[in-house]
């Protein structure tokens, strides 16, 4: 895993070296290996490296191909790329590197822009064509690797972290009106391309932006999720269905052990981590290495999965390390996830998570992790509530918004009001072609934008911190088109994601799939209590929360004066909402 970044100029002016080793600086918990810098008339690129395939220096980056022209700056990691180089020697090419990075620079000599739809993993790449100055961007279909961008004057510039760009300078920071409703209606989603910043934009999952010298840009998707099936997967057994998953699940776990360091695995004690781990055993993995965080019980609700973990670790021998977090470290460290945060992001499993990887990292460089399985195979609350509805726009706003519109006018100060943004957007997703059935609309939201920019960022962001590569095989895009296909009754079965825990119980015990679904509050976070009531408070009202006049000051009062009593349909605090959104904005803005 890396960072990247680049800047590009349309006029007369050369790119400012000093503002991209700015970038390159903030973002070297990514790639902590290794680092540099090149530039060639009016682009600059940087790159910051994690050696986890082909440690020699003969794979650094930026890298560039005199014979073709080509260069590349890339964050993430393919997993076919044994394959595809393979195919690319045949048709003549040569390598000079073992990872996948050159093989990425053949691939798109050889196959244009189309490269993409061959290539099976995670990815944010640039690519510039020496002699015509295009330049190439592009982001993976599940959008598991970040790519920002921000239009300066008489250039671009772009990056894999935010707040990289603001050391660079020269950004817009004042709120989007729009990416402010959505963060309040989606629990902090804020769909592509927006951020909360009206300077600062993200490249959409699944998208290429070509970028010409003169500063034009294009864009186009290379990859949408459809749900069409034909009869015969229609009619298909569960039983049948139970089967054939399997086996995509272990093509999908084995690609990810693609390495030149050994892989671990992140072992929660549910059903989905639990899954990866008993697929990695039976891939063949010696000395599988193993991670689980715990928390202290507060107020009855238990903070740990040890004992679940440990029934797994048993299973499969694994080389297992139980990380425990007292509460009174979650708060203290804090200020450093929120730090690491490219957007603000308000769930408790942000300090967690990030706790976790400064822990795994001591021993690892890659581990698997099970996010995406809830949405891909249907396991929250409102799936079910969604078959056969009638208005599923309305249905699955219902359930999944944190406020209303109504709520949202009352929340913010009335230069944010606009149009209510966040059920444009859903409309405008449940409408489109692709997806019929109004519980398979939600999966394709959820699975393709809500997923993105709630677990799999915090994912990145909080491993990043560390140079800890998590690779997520629920995200397989060839699993996700075989889950698509499956009708979403096998998946709403036995209480939601049913075929998947039939597949899993072929692996793993049933003591670990027959257990209630696990949920860790941080109850400072969920409530709001102690010095992290005192902070939001102090945030909110700050000098700079003043100036920038986000909210109104009776609805920020009503939640301070009884923070537990104004909790979010999905058990959130929306007075954290609030504060974390200005603590972040005070952290990285000013």
């Amino acid at each position: 895993m890396c960072g990247i970044a680049g800047e590009l100029r349309f006029d007369d002016t050369p790119p400012d070296l000093a503002a991209l080793a700015r970038m390159n600086a903030q973002q070297q918990a990514r790639g902590p290996d290794s680092g540099g810098i090149f530039a060639q008339g009016a682009q600059a690129w940087g790159h910051r490296r994690l050696k986890i395939m082909d440690l020699s220096e003969s794979a650094q980056q930026p890298m560039f191909d005199p014979a073709l022209g080509l260069g590349i700056v890339f964050n993430g990691a393919i997993y076919n790329h044994p394959e595809l180089r393979r195919e690319l020697e045949a048709k003549g090419y040569r390598f000079y590197s073992h990872g996948d990075t050159e093989v990425l620079l053949k691939a798109y000599h050889a196959w244009g822009e189309d490269f993409v739809s061959r290539l099976n993993g995670m990815f944010a790449f640039a690519i510039w064509e020496r002699d015509s100055g295009r330049v190439l961007l592009g982001r993976d279909r599940l959008g598991i690797k970040p790519l920002y961008y921000a239009p300066i004057a008489g250039g671009l510039r772009f990056a894999s972290a935010l707040p990289a760009l603001l050391a660079a300078g020269g950004v817009d920071t004042s709120i989007d009106p729009a990416a402010l409703n959505h963060y309040l209606s989606f629990h902090a989603v804020v769909p592509a391309p927006h951020t909360l910043l009206a300077g600062v934009r993200k490249l959409a999952p699944g998208t290429l932006m070509r970028i010409e010298p003169d500063g034009r840009r294009s864009e186009r998707s290379f990859w949408a999720l459809d749900y069409a099936r034909d009869a015969a997967d229609e009619s298909r057994s569960f039983e049948d269905w139970t089967e054939i998953l399997l086996d995509g699940l272990r093509a999908a776990v084995r690609r990810r052990l693609v390495a030149d360091v050994p892989v671990g695995a992140l072992l929660s004690g549910g059903v989905d981590s639990s899954l990866i781990v008993g697929l990695m055993a039976e891939a063949g993995v010696k000395e599988l290495r193993t991670y689980n965080v715990g928390f202290a019980d507060v107020g009855g609700e238990k903070g740990n999965e040890f004992e679940y973990a440990d029934i797994v670790a048993r299973e499969f021998g694994t080389v297992h390390e139980r990380i425990f977090v007292p509460e009174q470290e979650l708060l203290t460290r804090l200020p450093e996830a929120v730090a690491a945060m490219n957007e603000p992001m308000v769930s408790h499993d942000c300090i967690g998570f990030y706790l976790l990887s400064e822990a795994v990292s001591r021993h690892s460089k890659v581990v698997q992790s099970g996010q995406g399985a809830d949405e891909v195979f249907g396991g929250y609350h409102w799936y079910p509530k969604l078959a056969g509805s009638a208005d599923p726009v309305a249905d699955y706003l219902a359930a999944f918004r944190d406020r209303d519109y109504d709520e949202y006018l009352a929340t913010v100060n009335p230069q944010w009001h606009g149009v209510d943004a966040s059920a444009a957007f859903v409309a405008a997703s449940f409408n489109a072609p692709g997806a019929d059935d109004p519980v398979e609309k939600a999966l394709r939201l959820d699975t393709t934008v809500m997923l993105v920019d709630d677990p799999v960022k915090r994912v990145d962001n909080m491993t990043m911190a560390f140079g800890l590569e998590a690779r997520v095989p629920f995200l397989d895009h060839a699993l996700v088109e075989l889950a698509a296909r499956i009708p979403a009754r096998h998946k709403l079965a036995h209480g939601g994601k049913g075929v998947l825990k039939e597949a899993a119980r072929k692996l793993i015990p049933d003591a670990v799939i027959d257990r209630p679904k696990g949920y860790f509050p941080v109850p400072a976070l969920k409530y709001l209590q102690g010095p992290v009531l005192e902070r939001v408070r102090d945030a909110l009202s700050s000098q700079s929360a003043r100036e920038r006049g986000l909210f109104r000051k009776d609805y920020v009062d009503t939640l301070l004066a009884d923070p537990s009593a104004h909790i979010t349909p999905l058990r959130g605090s929306k007075l954290w909402q609030l504060g974390l959104l200005e603590w972040w904005l005070q952290t990285h803005v000013g």
